[in-house]
């Protein structure tokens, strides 16, 4: 009897539908339905987000931005003329003649305005001088020395260790000499400017006798269509020959330009032919690890990449 009214008691309890599972099938229909609500929101909040930040740049833009205008060549600079440089070819190297004479055109030329304070004179041995001849053109110029005991700084001569001397003692003495403005260092010039050797040889060429028909150039500057506004501060400096050298070449006004940039090419990058040498060399090692990995790949992956695997079946199958 007991066991009787325990089946009856399961039987009742089995038909009859669970709260908890219908609640949970309402729920799962209440979440598909309020997915494509959510899913709307979402989307709508995102376009909101990318309108307003949109809006802000082009604001932001509106109050900071520069003013637009139209800039004719004239004011931008004609783009130099490109030359097949030498000493920049893959396997070149700096002439040591060119290098020399161009030495010469800025010691005789262009050092009673520009320095060269980031080339010490011990750099030009065996680049362009002896280490003697080095040794005489130091001395030439004086440095200050260590002070004495009595705490005076003497001047002493100078030393292959020193860096070649500006030619005024600051930035304010160089715009006084030169009408306001600043000569700039010729150290790292060829890096500093766009287009390199090109633009600064062509500036110093560029020079007409008479500026264009219309032009108007500012007093105390200088016509240049190479320059940035064509109005520049330094008048031309290079005339045939200004300078005489000591092979005999010719001075003329694109030679004495030529050796002069190649000199300042050499001044910002003097290690560019110590470089080519060690890039040829790791080329010449990273071709041999290439070809010994590509054989060692070849030979640890061969018998895995040629393996075949084959189904025999059992003989008592065939039977």
């Amino acid at each position: 009897m007991f066991s009787r009214g325990c089946l009856r008691q399961a039987s009742r309890v089995s038909t009859r539908p669970f709260p908890i599972r219908q609640t949970i099938r309402r729920t799962a229909t209440d979440a598909s339905k309020a997915a494509p609500e959510s899913q709307a929101g979402l989307t709508a909040a995102a376009y909101v987000a990318t309108a307003v930040a949109v809006a802000s740049s082009g604001w932001y833009f509106y109050q900071y931005g520069p003013t637009v205008h139209a800039v004719t060549p004239a004011e931008h600079g004609l783009h130099p003329t490109k030359y097949p440089w030498v000493h920049q070819g893959f396997l070149s190297t700096f002439d040591a003649q060119a290098l020399r004479r161009g030495f010469q055109v800025y010691r005789e030329v262009c050092a009673s305005c520009h320095s060269l304070s980031r080339v010490a004179w011990r750099t030009l041995v065996g680049v362009s001088h002896t280490v003697d001849e080095v040794k005489a053109i130091a001395e030439e110029y004086e440095y200050d020395d260590e002070p004495n005991d009595q705490g005076d700084i003497e001047k002493r001569a100078g030393k292959l260790s020193d860096y070649i001397p500006s030619p005024y003692a600051n930035d304010e003495a160089a715009r006084a000499a030169n009408q306001g403005a600043l000569p700039p260092d010729l150290s790292l010039i060829v890096k500093a400017r766009h287009g390199g050797c090109d633009y600064i040889f062509n500036l110093l060429t560029g020079y007409p006798d008479e500026p264009p028909a219309g032009v108007t150039v500012q007093s105390g500057l200088n016509f240049n269509p190479y320059f940035p506004g064509t109005g520049i501060a330094m008048a031309r400096v290079l005339y045939d020959g200004l300078v005489e050298y000591e092979d005999g070449t010719p001075a003329t006004t694109s030679q004495m330009a030529k050796d002069v940039v190649e000199f300042l090419n050499w001044a910002a990058e003097p290690e560019m032919d110590v470089r080519k040498k060690m890039g040829m060399k790791v080329l010449a090692v990273t071709t041999v690890m290439l070809a010994l990995s590509i054989w060692v790949k070849k030979y640890k992956w061969a018998s895995l990449k040629t393996r075949k695997i084959v189904y025999n079946p059992p003989k008592d199958l065939l039977k």
